[in-house]
C-alpha cells in the first residue's frame, strides 16, 4: 500500500505535458486549429502561444507516416465470437433478418418468437462453424481403419448447442448458410457430415483472406455440391486404377525382388494426376512441371507422362535410358524425368517431369525456380517488368511428397516461406503428400510433433484437402477442388491422401519385422482397385466380366510392350527435355 501511495504521490508531482498525454494533447490542437472553440479557454490560451504550423499539428495528430491505417483491428466478426462467445453482434444481425422476413410474409411475430428464431439461428450458425473447423477430427480418412477419428466428445452434437431432438425437423433460419435459406437440423447434418466428416476432411478456417475462405465454402458446402460424377466418369477413374494396378503387379512378376517403389495401395493418385491436367487445361493452364521422390514414379512416368511402357522395361533389363551418343549414365531408373503433350477436351499441356536425386524433397526448389523461369519465357518478360499472377498461372508447379519428407525436411518450410515474395512467388504449387502413414520403418508419432505432416502449410494459409485413399472418386474431387483454388486465387493448395505401401520400402525388404500390425491389416485389407470395381458393380455401372475384361485387356498391352522392350532403343534423351 506504502508504494501505491509514493507511485500516486510521484505522479500528482507530474506537468500536464507528462509523456503519457502526448497523443490526447496533440489530437486536442488539432481540434483547436479546425475550431479554437472547440477547446477549453485555457487550452484556447496555451494554443494560441506555441504559434506552430496548423499543417504540423495535423499530421503530428495523424500518427506516424509509416503507421498502417486501421490498426489495431477491432476484435469482431464470427472467429472472435466463436473463440469468446460473445454473439450479440452476429444475434443483432439476424434479429433484424429474421422480423424482416417476418413482415414480407405477413406474419406477426410477437419479441418471444423473434427471440427464440435468433437465438435458434445463433445456436445453428455456431454448430456449422464447429464443422468447419473440427469436421476434419472426426472424417473417415485412413484406408486402414488402424487411425480412428478422434471421439466426438460432444463438439458436433446438436445437443452440445441446445437442441433436441424434437427439433430437428423444425425450420431454422439459415440466411443462405450451406445454402439453405431455412433448413432443419437433420438437413444440417446431412450436409455437414458428408462436406467434412465422410472420406473427404477440408481444413481452411485458417485462411485470414474472406474471399477465399468463402470461395471453398460455397465450393462445398449445399444440397448439390457432394462428390458426383456421371457413369463415364467412374469408368475412366476405374480404368486409371486398373492401368496402375496392373503395372506394378506386372512388373513384379516379371521382375521379382527388383527395387521399384511402388504405387502399390496410393493408385488413386494417378487419376487425382490426371483430373490436374485436364480441369487445369480447361481453366488456362498451359504447362505443368512436376517434382516427386521415387515413390510411385515409375508409374507417373508410364500412366501420366505418357513414357512408353517398352522403354521402361528396357530399363529394367539393364539397358540405357538415352542413345549411346549421350555421355552420362549409371542413374536408377526411378530418378529419371521425361517430358510429353497430353491432350483433354481440346486443351494441350505440356508437363515435363524434373529428373532428381534420393535426396528427399531437394528437388522442390528446383522444380519452382524452373516453373518461374517458363512464366518469364510464356509472358515475355524484361529484367524489371512484373508478371501478373495471372500469366503466371499458366504454368503450375506440382510437387509430390510422401508424409515423412514433408513434414520432416526443412526445405519444404523454406519453399513454403518463399512461395508468397514477389521475387520468387509461382502462383501457386500444388502440393500432393502420398501419406502412407509410415516413412521408411518409422510411425508418424515418432517422426513429427503435429497431427498431419501437411500442417506445416498453415503457415502460409495454404487450403488443406484430407482425403482416403480407398475413396477414388473423393481423391479426384479433392484435388478438382484444389487446382481450381490454385487457378482461380494463385495461391498453393495441399492435398494430403491418406493411403498405405503394401510392399514395404521398396519390394525388398520384409515391413511386418518392423510393422506388424499395420501389415497384418493390409494383407487382409481388398486393394483400392478391387473395392471400387465392387462399388461401380453394386451402382449398376460395370458387370465384373467388364471389369475382367478391362483387367485382361491391359495385361495384354503389357505383355506386348514387355516384347518389344527386348530390343528397344532409345532415340533421344527425352528425359533431358524441357
Amino acid at each position: 500500500m506504502a508504494r501505491q501511495d509514493q507511485a500516486n504521490d510521484q505522479f500528482s508531482l507530474t506537468s500536464f505535458l507528462y509523456g503519457g498525454n502526448a497523443d490526447y494533447i496533440d489530437a486536442l490542437y488539432a481540434a483547436y486549429e479546425d475550431d479554437p472553440s472547440s477547446v477549453d479557454p485555457e487550452w484556447r490560451d496555451f494554443f494560441a502561444a506555441l504559434k506552430d504550423d496548423a499543417g504540423d499539428v495535423r499530421k503530428n495528430a495523424k500518427g506516424a507516416s509509416w503507421a498502417k491505417p486501421s490498426w489495431p483491428l477491432q476484435a469482431n466478426g464470427e472467429l472472435v465470437s466463436a473463440l469468446d462467445g460473445n454473439w450479440g453482434i452476429v444475434e443483432k444481425h439476424i434479429e433484424k433478418k429474421v422480423q424482416h422476413k417476418a413482415v414480407m410474409n405477413g406474419v406477426a411475430l410477437s419479441d418471444a418468437d423473434v427471440h427464440q428464431a435468433t437465438r435458434d439461428s445463433v445456436r445453428a450458425i455456431m454448430m456449422i462453424r464447429a464443422y468447419r473447423m473440427r469436421g476434419h477430427l472426426h472424417a473417415n480418412l485412413d484406408p486402414l481403419g488402424i487411425a480412428k477419428p478422434l471421439e466426438d466428445y460432444n463438439e458436433l452434437s446438436p445437443e452440445n448447442y441446445g437442441f433436441t431432438a424434437a427439433d430437428f425437423d423444425r425450420p431454422i433460419f439459415l440466411d443462405n448458410v450451406l445454402g439453405l435459406e431455412f433448413g432443419t437440423i437433420r438437413q444440417m447434418l446431412d450436409i455437414l457430415t458428408r462436406t467434412y466428416c465422410s472420406t473427404l476432411g477440408v481444413e481452411f478456417m485458417h485462411i485470414s483472406d474472406p474471399e477465399e475462405k468463402a470461395w471453398i465454402q460455397a465450393r462445398i458446402e449445399g444440397t448439390d455440391k457432394e462428390i458426383s460424377f456421371t457413369a463415364a466418369g467412374k469408368r475412366a477413374i476405374l480404368q486409371k486404377l486398373v492401368e496402375a494396378e496392373g503395372f506394378e503387379q506386372f512388373i513384379d512378376v516379371k521382375y521379382k525382388g527388383t527395387k521399384r517403389f511402388g504405387l502399390d495401395g496410393a493408385e488413386a493418385l494417378i487419376p487425382a494426376l490426371e483430373q490436374i491436367v485436364k480441369r487445369g487445361g480447361q481453366l488456362g493452364m498451359k504447362e505443368i512441371v512436376l517434382g516427386m521422390a521415387h515413390r510411385g514414379r515409375l508409374n507417373v512416368l508410364s500412366q501420366v507422362m505418357a513414357k512408353p511402357h517398352r522403354a521402361i522395361f528396357h530399363e529394367f533389363k539393364g539397358g540405357s535410358a538415352a542413345p549411346d551418343e549421350v555421355e552420362g549414365s549409371g542413374d536408377v531408373k526411378y530418378h529419371l524425368g521425361a517430358s510429353s503433350d497430353r491432350e483433354f477436351d481440346g486443351n494441350k499441356v505440356h508437363l515435363s517431369l524434373t529428373a532428381n536425386p534420393s535426396h528427399l524433397e531437394i528437388v522442390d526448389p528446383v522444380v519452382m525456380g524452373k516453373a518461374r523461369a517458363k512464366q518469364d519465357s510464356l509472358f515475355g518478360r524484361s529484367r524489371e517488368e512484373i508478371v501478373p499472377l495471372e500469366e503466371r498461372a499458366k504454368v503450375l508447379p506440382l510437387l509430390l511428397h510422401g508424409d515423412a519428407a514433408f513434414a520432416g525436411q526443412g526445405v519444404i518450410a523454406e519453399i513454403l516461406g518463399l512461395s508468397g515474395l514477389r521475387g520468387h512467388r509461382v502462383a501457386g504449387t500444388l502440393h500432393f503428400i502420398i501419406n502412407n502413414q509410415i516413412g521408411f520403418t518409422t510411425n508418424p508419432r515418432f517422426s513429427r510433433s503435429s497431427p498431419y505432416p501437411s500442417d506445416v502449410a498453415k503457415m502460409i494459409e495454404a487450403p488443406i484437402f484430407h482425403v482416403n485413399g480407398d475413396d477414388p472418386e473423393a481423391v479426384v474431387h479433392a484435388t478438382k477442388v484444389a487446382i481450381e483454388f490454385r487457378m482461380k486465387f494463385h495461391k498453393p493448395v495441399v492435398v494430403d491422401m491418406f493411403c498405405y505401401r503394401r510392399f514395404g520400402h521398396n519390394e525388398g525388404d520384409e515391413p511386418a519385422f518392423t510393422q506388424p500390425i499395420m501389415y497384418s491389416n493390409i494383407r487382409s485389407h481388398k486393394t483400392t482397385v478391387q473395392i471400387y470395381a465392387d462399388r461401380l458393380i453394386a451402382e449398376g455401372h460395370l458387370t465384373q466380366a467388364e471389369f475382367d475384361k478391362m483387367k485382361a485387356d491391359w495385361r495384354a498391352h503389357l505383355e506386348q510392350e514387355f516384347e518389344v522392350g527386348q530390343h528397344y532403343k532409345p532415340n533421344k534423351a527425352d528425359w533431358l527435355d524441357g
